[in-house]
């Protein structure tokens, strides 16, 4: 027989592998062949004698695989495939031979398996030599590693490496990668489907299959404990890619969380938070607001949830900049003061004629152009003066309004019951004349101003009339 000894020139190993490391490369190359050949999945058993194999069913190994070498193809290939370079095989059959596991590949080209030798000339020095035989089957399908004497546990933990054995589902692909929904308490960072680092505090899992430069320098032999730092602009550039509910709706949970210090990390980036907010905003009917608001509006708080809106609870911080601005369809973000301008919207007055009005109130309701002259005049805004059985409730102020300047019709709207007296008509209707030529609303500096001049006003006429 025909058997050749090929130097795999490896005196010194990785000492921080073990057996799962070893055999985490091995399926990695595995994965790699069936993605690169498009050929059947791989295959992972053990026999009735307890030895372990894996198995893929491309193009068979050669004993040139042991050189290393830049692969071409899996360069071209980068973020489908794991693997790059020829290190990680040599490396996993030295850690695996100095465990006391032997290796047994088996392909159409070979069967080899490894032996410590002295090098040619050199009966000094003893590396790892590949042990290159014919093959068995020249028909033989791919390439199948056997495993005499690796552990069960050994086999469990390289398989736990791979996302494809994880059983996380993705939740949303982006163009960079999927965002996963995390099966344990660690959320998890895979590259191209092997993991690479987990985080005790994030809230989901990610496989990046777009690496950045940064991120192809971190990968090192070891492919583990590779720092946040490397990977972090990429799993926030999926978040702020991602459009979907479920990735949101967590987003969410999270957010609310933030105030009382258990939050995830991935909200704790400020524009992933304000980014899964407007994704919220576009696919669901919800409320933003702060933990102040809860306590001092409960009106509107109550109208909203009576409205089938979810409340959505934010710190200050994303409050004040998602306020005034646009979700992904080019909506208004819906706060309070958003949610009070829809509810205004839908509101239907219930209107009352001049004929409908009892003679008192009609005695009442004629004073309207005499108290306007009072004021300097009727303000060329206002269009109409009318009457209202019902009116809008100020939601945020929690109280229920008495009077209204709709600029939108250029009306100025009185409740009905605000004509038993000419006092209170007069003050609810001079009230909406300075909103009318001040275009201010309640409690602005503008609103006061014109509030003090309308006083004047009506001083300066009736002092004149006296």
């Amino acid at each position: 027989m025909d058997v050749r000894l090929f130097d795999l020139n490896i005196e010194r190993i990785l000492e921080a592998w073990d057996n799962s490391h070893a055999v985490r490369e091995l399926i990695a190359n595995a994965l790699d062949e069936q993605i690169l050949t498009r050929s059947a999945a791989i295959s992972i058993q053990k026999d009735p004698a307890g030895v372990w194999s894996v198995r893929d069913f491309g193009r068979g190994l050669r004993y040139e695989h042991f050189t290393q070498n830049e692969n071409p193809e899996k360069l071209k290939a980068s973020g489908r495939v794991i693997g790059k370079f020829g290190i990680g095989l040599k490396d996993a059959v030295a850690t695996l031979t100095r465990n006391g596991v032997a290796v047994e590949f088996q392909s159409k080209h070979a069967v080899i398996t490894f032996e410590q030798c002295p090098k040619h000339g050199f009966a000094d020095v003893v590396t790892l030599h590949a042990r290159v035989a014919p093959p068995r089957d020249p028909r033989f399908k791919g390439t199948e590693i056997k495993f005499v004497g690796l552990e069960d546990a050994d086999l469990a933990a390289a398989k736990a490496f791979f996302l494809k054995f994880s059983g996380e589902m993705t939740i949303e692909a982006t163009r960079l990668g999927s965002i996963l929904k995390k099966t344990g308490p660690k959320g998890r960072i895979y590259v191209a489907g092997l993991l690479i680092a987990e985080e005790e505090n994030f809230a989901f899992s990610y496989n990046i299959t777009s690496m950045t430069e940064t991120m192809r320098k971190a990968l090192n032999r070891e492919r583990t404990n590779v720092g946040r730092t490397a990977y972090t602009e990429r799993v926030k550039a999926m978040l702020l890619a991602s459009t979907n509910q479920t990735v949101a709706e967590s987003l969410a949970t999270q957010l609310t969380a933030l105030q009382s210090g258990v939050a995830s990390d991935e909200v704790k980036w400020k524009d992933v938070a304000i980014h899964a907010c407007k994704i919220l905003n576009k696919n669901g009917a919800c409320v933003f607001v702060t933990s102040r608001q809860l306590s001092e509006s409960p009106d509107a708080i109550d109208a909203a949830r009576s409205d089938g809106k979810q409340i959505v609870v934010v710190p200050d911080t994303i409050y004040d900049d998602i306020r005034g601005q646009n979700d992904l369809d080019g909506e208004p973000i819906r706060d309070l003061a958003v949610f009070q301008a829809e509810w205004n919207d839908s509101f239907a007055f219930e209107w009352i004629l001049p004929e409908q009005l009892t003679a008192p109130e009609r005695e009442t309701f004629a004073r309207a152009e005499a108290l306007c002259r009072l004021a300097g005049g009727r303000p060329k805004t206002v269009k109409a003066i009318k009457v209202s059985q019902t009116m809008r409730r100020d939601l945020l102020a929690g109280v229920d309004a008495v009077g209204l300047w709709d600029p939108a019709t250029g009306d100025i709207v009185i409740r009905r019951d605000q004509l038993k007296s000419v006092k209170t008509f007069a003050a609810t209707l001079l009230h909406e004349l300075a909103h009318a030529s001040s275009g201010a609303g309640d409690l602005s500096r503008a609103f006061e101003d014109a509030l003090t001049n309308l006083l004047g006003a009506v001083a300066t006429t009736a002092l004149a009339a006296a």
